[in-house]
């Protein structure tokens, strides 16, 4: 199966998709809406979102599908 990244740093974070939107300043349907897909994220709302989970990474590395789990 596979995820995309930044659901996979989330859930590593042990963050529910409402925590992350809360420390990213989004609404929660708005994390979801990305995290399925369906909403590509402007720039600025990535890098809340990167920021938000303590990623180190290229905040584009975030969108991409990983196998099961996601790694640095």
């Amino acid at each position: 199966m596979t995820l995309m990244r930044m659901r996979c740093e989330r859930e590593r974070a042990g963050m529910s998709r409402a925590a992350l939107a809360r420390v990213a300043e989004m609404h929660p349907a708005t994390v979801g809406q990305i995290e399925s897909g369906r909403l590509r994220p402007y720039p600025s709302q990535l890098a809340k979102v990167a920021a938000a989970l303590g990623w180190e990474g290229e905040p584009e590395r975030l969108l991409e599908d990983v196998a099961g789990g996601g790694s640095r």
